[in-house]
């Protein structure tokens, strides 16, 4: 009986090589997917508890440019254009910014697409 249960042993194994259970594989993706984001918030908490600027200052230095980038864009930009107009000047039409500019905000706002992954999966806590 030992050997067919070493038979059996080896057969299940090799399957699950062959033919991984993908629930169990989603689970160590998700597992993978929060270690790293754990690891990105433990890092983020140092950061934000250092007194030196350099540390701890890049994030909202990234943040006031964004915010001064958004307000020349949907702000400053459509007044220019507009003065321009009422004042009869035929000004070249400004360069606007690309989505570049959205995805590094929402990425440093934190609303990326983990939330909703984990929302999806059913593994979000609310």
């Amino acid at each position: 009986m030992a050997i067919d249960s070493a038979i059996a042993d080896l057969a299940g194994t090799v399957i699950n090589k062959i033919w991984p259970d993908k629930s169990e594989a989603e689970k160590q993706q998700l597992a993978a997917a929060v270690q790293l984001v754990q690891g990105q918030m433990d890092i983020n908490k140092a950061e934000a508890a250092s007194g030196s600027v350099f540390i701890g200052g890049w994030r909202p230095a990234i943040g006031w440019v964004c915010a001064a980038a958004l307000a020349c864009q949907y702000i400053a930009r459509p007044l220019l254009v507009w003065a321009g107009i009422i004042t009869g000047h035929n000004w070249p039409v400004l360069p606007g910014l690309d989505d570049n500019l959205w995805q590094l905000m929402l990425g440093m706002l934190g609303m990326g697409g983990l939330r909703t992954v984990e929302k999806v999966k059913g593994v979000a806590s609310s």
